[in-house]
């Protein structure tokens, strides 16, 4: 009895240890609200139409679980090299693959979900769970969105990225559910430039939990320029969002 007892304590430890140290990534890359005059980030609130590089949509397991899903959705960067997007091997937690395939659709359809479509200049909006890390005590720091606006044959570097920052998202712009800051949804909305040229994009969703310390997620965006004809680059787009403190400039 008392190794009984004993095994479930360890385990129930083991669960909170988890609960505690999970960290946050893309759930949703394509969130569209049911209706953007109420705008919202729970499953009655919207659906999601894309998703990340090699995202499983058909796993069961509830939003927000796939901390504990193998392989785990959250890749947090060592910061001796800083790779970008999770190749399932570097990073102080290694990630599930999330870098570019070839050929890109590779990435999306049958068991993994949707690439994620859009107009230039459109907005789009992006989904993730708090994971613990949306609560008052928290640190609120940002959600960054990486796009280069070339069309690239590789993923840049984490430097690359960085340096083609179209917004800062607000990481705890939340819908609260009581009793549960775990799963609770959170989100943000950003512009994709407007000046872009038909093609296939890639972005980082990129969120710093304490100095030096990011989680990120990647994936590929088909773009359509504007009245469907290429379209000359120019500077970056700025970030908006359906909520007055979603987002701003960089």
């Amino acid at each position: 009895m008392l190794f009984r007892t004993s095994v479930i304590a360890s385990a129930a430890l083991a669960l909170v240890a988890t609960m505690v140290e999970a960290h946050s990534w893309a759930d949703c890359v394509d969130w569209q609200f049911n209706d953007p005059s109420k705008p919202g980030w729970r499953a009655s609130d919207g659906v999601c139409k894309g998703y990340a590089r090699q995202y499983p949509v058909n796993s069961g397991v509830q939003f927000g679980g796939l901390d504990s899903y193998s392989p785990s959705r959250h890749y947090q960067q060592n910061k001796d090299d800083f790779i970008p997007c999770s190749d399932h091997i570097h990073g102080v937690e290694p990630g599930a693959i999330e870098t570019r395939q070839n050929p890109i659709s590779k990435a999306y359809g049958g068991r993994f979900g949707a690439m994620a479509k859009a107009t230039a200049g459109q907005k789009m909006c992006v989904r993730w769970p708090a994971k613990n890390h949306a609560k008052p005590n928290e640190p609120n720091n940002p959600v960054w969105i990486n796009m280069p606006k070339q069309i690239l044959t590789k993923d840049p570097n984490q430097s690359g990225f960085s340096s083609a920052n179209i917004a800062k998202l607000n990481y705890k712009n939340c819908n609260q559910i009581d009793g549960d800051t775990d799963h609770t949804p959170c989100g943000g909305c950003f512009d994709v430039p407007a000046d872009l040229s038909t093609g296939t994009y890639v972005i980082q969703w990129r969120w710093m939990l304490n100095q030096d310390e990011y989680y990120t997620s990647c994936w590929d965006l088909q773009v359509t320029a504007k009245n469907g004809a290429p379209s000359t680059a120019g500077g970056l787009g700025n970030s908006t969002s359906v909520f007055a403190d979603l987002a701003e400039d960089n």
